[in-house]
């Protein structure tokens, strides 16, 4: 059962993970946000290299969660699990502070293994907050979501400020703090969370395997896959030579896919066991997760083409002062933060009344605006100036969109998740829809090399580079307005597999 006791009308424990949640997030998205720039301009990457590697790196970010959830559930506990990850995530931070490749691959490594552990059970606790049916569960995910937006509006003015202007070593740093600080916070604050159920170790992560208990094994293995995260983004493709001819093997996206089938599968499996409503719900979980990928591939363009479309092509310029292009990201958590409280009031209201929208229409809704935003680019083109710069009103307008349709989507797909999904395997659920964001991350760096693809240090004329920004943003508005449309109109049957969740 899960702990009644309130505060503000929702569970205590949520405040403590809110603010856990907001400096991991701080710490993630404050790497994040000078990512990109830093591969650019410091280690003279060239932008589709460089969007490569941020897309294989931000991949691992969200498929490590498949295997962290599914250790938590089995072996080690979401508490356990969630302080392993914050150390790891910390000291990844730290290494990045080398200041070259190796060192920043390492940090990477070091940071997805983390996160895994981390993320994937942080939100499996929020929902065991709740009983299954709270009606505060959604409003409780909307602000729980706030919580990870303050942590990405802090990183992405703090940080990108901070990293730019002083040095990106400066920025990196400040973001490792920030993860000590949610460490802390998560260990301190652990028993307003602790009726939450699935804490402790579990019984097979106390058995006794190679002279040591299984879940130190599992603690020591995870800092094996370090290397191995180091090895895939730097060769996120292989190539052989069979018979004189070169043959590139898509090495990530044959492992992601591969992932993907799996996952579904096994959460198909799981389904169909504990009957037809649930079989029903785990495919109906992994058409949603279909078109979650849809959605961040083209929305995490924030993090590559738009940050360097910022750079290249935007007037940033606020009464004599230029705004660094990394803080332009800032404009997606400061309108979540400025409009999460208004959904969370309007989801509850729109319930009383019965007048919420279903979540295959939420969804619909998100993605067209989502279109929306990247078509505000030729409305731009319309004011440029002499030196073939948008103005900055371009970004902020197409992040506002960007932003409200995310708020339809992404707190509404967590808390689904943990409806849909049978007790037995919450973790491996939460894991999998994480792993539709990993496919998402990396198709958004094949995305992003299409808008520029100019090498190590040489960029393309204002006036191209312009010109090709636009034509790739407008057309992938056009494409996703249409998918909107084609989600509305299956929006019946798929509330059918359902079966009542809403």
């Amino acid at each position: 059962m899960a702990n009644l006791s309130i505060a503000n009308g929702h569970p205590r424990g949520l405040m403590t993970l809110f603010f856990s949640e907001m400096w991991e997030r701080f710490c993630y998205y404050g790497m994040r946000t000078l990512l990109t720039l830093f591969l650019v301009k410091s280690l003279m990457k060239g932008d589709a290299e460089a969007s490569m590697m941020y897309g294989a790196y931000t991949a691992l970010i969200y498929a490590a969660p498949v295997l962290g959830g599914k250790l938590a559930d089995e072996y080690l506990g979401y508490r356990y699990a969630i302080m392993l990850g914050a150390v790891l995530m910390a000291i990844g931070e730290f290494l990045i502070l080398g200041g070259n490749e190796m060192f920043l691959l390492l940090g990477m490594g070091a940071l997805i293994v983390g996160n895994g552990y981390f993320k994937a059970n942080i939100s499996t606790i929020v929902g065991k907050l709740y009983n299954d049916d709270d009606p505060r569960r959604d409003s409780g995910f909307t602000i729980f979501y706030i919580g990870i937006n303050v942590g990405a509006l802090l990183a992405t003015t703090l940080v990108a400020y901070v990293g730019e202007t002083y040095g990106f070593n400066y920025g990196f740093g400040l973001a490792g703090l920030g993860m000590l600080s949610g460490l802390l916070i998560f260990w301190t604050g652990r028993e307003n969370y602790a009726a939450a159920p699935g804490l402790d170790i579990r019984e097979a992560g106390m058995k006794p395997l190679w002279g040591l208990k299984t879940y130190q094994v599992i603690s020591i293995g995870s800092l094996l896959l370090i290397p191995l995260c180091y090895v895939l983004i730097l060769k996120n493709t292989f190539q052989m030579d069979l018979g004189g001819s070169e043959f590139t093997f898509p090495l990530m996206t044959v492992l992601l896919v591969s992932l993907f089938v799996y996952v579904a599968g096994s959460l198909i499996k799981a389904g169909i066991a504990e009957g037809p409503k649930y079989r029903d719900r785990m495919i109906a979980l992994v058409i949603f997760m279909v078109i979650n990928v849809i959605f961040w591939a083209c929305f995490e363009q924030a993090g590559t083409s738009l940050t360097l479309f910022a750079d290249r092509n935007v007037d940033r310029e606020i009464f004599g002062w230029m705004m660094p292009a990394s803080m332009t990201q800032f404009f997606n958590p400061f309108f979540i933060v400025v409009l999460g409280s208004v959904f969370t009031v309007m989801w509850v209201k729109l319930d009383k009344i019965g007048k919420n929208p279903s979540i295959p229409i939420k969804f619909s809704l998100g993605i067209f605006q989502l279109g929306l935003g990247f078509l505000v680019t030729i409305i731009g083109l319309q004011f440029v100036d002499a030196n073939n710069m948008v103005p900055l009103l371009t970004l902020v307008v197409l992040y506002l969109l960007h932003t409200s349709g995310e708020l339809f989507l992404s707190p509404i797909g967590l808390s689904m998740v943990t409806k849909l999904a049978p007790k037995a395997i919450a973790g491996t659920a939460m894991g999998g829809w994480f792993l539709s964001f990993a496919i998402a991350n990396y198709a958004g760096g094949l995305i992003a090399t299409l808008t520029g693809g100019h090498g190590g240090g040489e960029t393309a004329s204002n006036a191209e580079g312009l010109l090709q920004y636009t034509h790739i943003f407008s057309t992938i508005g056009y494409v996703l307005v249409a998918f909107a449309i084609l989600i509305a109109v299956l929006a019946k049957p798929l509330n059918k597999l359902m079966h009542g969740v809403r």
